[in-house]
């Protein structure tokens, strides 16, 4: 029945030697925050404390058999220097617990430890854009998408590094529950509801020279204007560059190109229209620039994997 609620998530946390305090403790701040909705427990793989990569150990009260019961495990980052091609015994026995089926999230560098397990086989997955080619090297077999900052493909989330792991968290509470949810978790945490852009905007990049102008005057300028065309030389004259070196400053600044910028935003606003209104997709379409509704679907479905009506279905808040 409607209004009903069903029994709170399970979500276990591994926490590893060599963990990130701050990563570690993500899953139990975002998920907490979501109305009793979810349950955030910690386990390691004997029960016993955790060194972490700070000047402190962990204390923890779960062990590994918390893992059998999970409906959601998210594997903690652990410092590079602790990630290893081959798994110790005890975190290989300890992942054997999880049930098939299990949803399994890992942010940074957690997914090193699902590729180990063999439990990214045939999955997409992100890590840290700075691992990227040490991942690709272990594990070429896995498709590896560096610029993003998670990727979901079902029953196994992977996402980037530090900040990543709130996108990913949110992300699940959306999924779950719908974006009027996820929407007061993020004001209560005070961040953002999503992100857009990926992270190949934090790719170290030169810095651009002293006294350049920026872009971010113009992308300002685009958000109010993205029913409009917005070709790359209407941005460059708003900017008052020529249009190479517009386009050039552009990607140090943001990390896309501008067209590709221009799409992720124009996704971005129909994914809030779809949340928010009643609109037809046609009409969606217009309001954020694409050309018809047919186009707003093949770019949202590349975006996010799903068409306008599934997306509506799962993230308009109803009641």
């Amino acid at each position: 029945m409607r209004g009903e609620r069903r029994r709170p998530e399970r979500v276990v946390v591994l926490a590893l030697d060599g963990v990130y305090p701050f990563e570690l403790g993500i899953p139990s701040r975002i998920l907490g925050a979501a109305d009793g909705r979810y349950e955030v427990l910690t386990c390691s793989v004997d029960g016993g404390p955790v060194r972490s990569n700070a000047d402190f150990t962990i204390g923890v009260q779960r062990g590994p058999e918390a893992l059998a019961d999970a409906d959601t495990v998210v594997i903690a980052p652990i410092s590079p220097s602790d990630v290893t091609p081959d798994l110790p015994d005890g975190v290989r026995a300890a992942l054997a617990r999880i049930r098939p089926g299990t949803r399994i999230v890992s942010i940074c560098t957690g997914a090193f430890v699902l590729a180990a397990a063999g439990l990214l086989d045939g999955h997409r997955a992100t890590t840290h854009w700075h691992l990227a080619d040490l991942f690709r090297r272990r594990y070429p077999h896995i498709e590896l998408d560096p610029d993003v900052l998670f990727v979901d493909d079902h029953p196994v989330l992977t996402s980037a590094g530090a900040a990543s792991g709130i996108d990913v968290c949110l992300h699940l509470v959306r999924k779950d529950h719908g974006s009027h949810l996820a929407n007061t978790v993020a004001r209560c945490c005070v961040v953002p509801p999503f992100r857009d852009g990926g992270q190949a905007q934090y790719i170290e990049r030169p810095v651009p020279e002293t006294g350049a102008a920026s872009t971010a005057a113009t992308r300002a300028w685009a958000l109010e204007r993205l029913d409009d065309p917005l070709t790359l030389s209407d941005l460059a004259a708003h900017a008052r560059m020529s249009l190479r070196t517009f386009a050039r400053r552009f990607h140090d600044e943001v990390g896309v190109s501008p067209g590709r910028w221009i799409v992720q935003q124009r996704v971005a606003r129909a994914r809030q229209l779809l949340e928010t209104s009643d609109l037809t997709v046609d009409q969606i379409a217009g309001r954020v620039g694409f050309a018809t509704g047919a186009s707003l679907r093949r770019h949202l479905h590349t975006a996010i994997g799903v068409s306008p009506q599934a997306y509506r279905r799962t993230f308009q808040r109803t009641g």
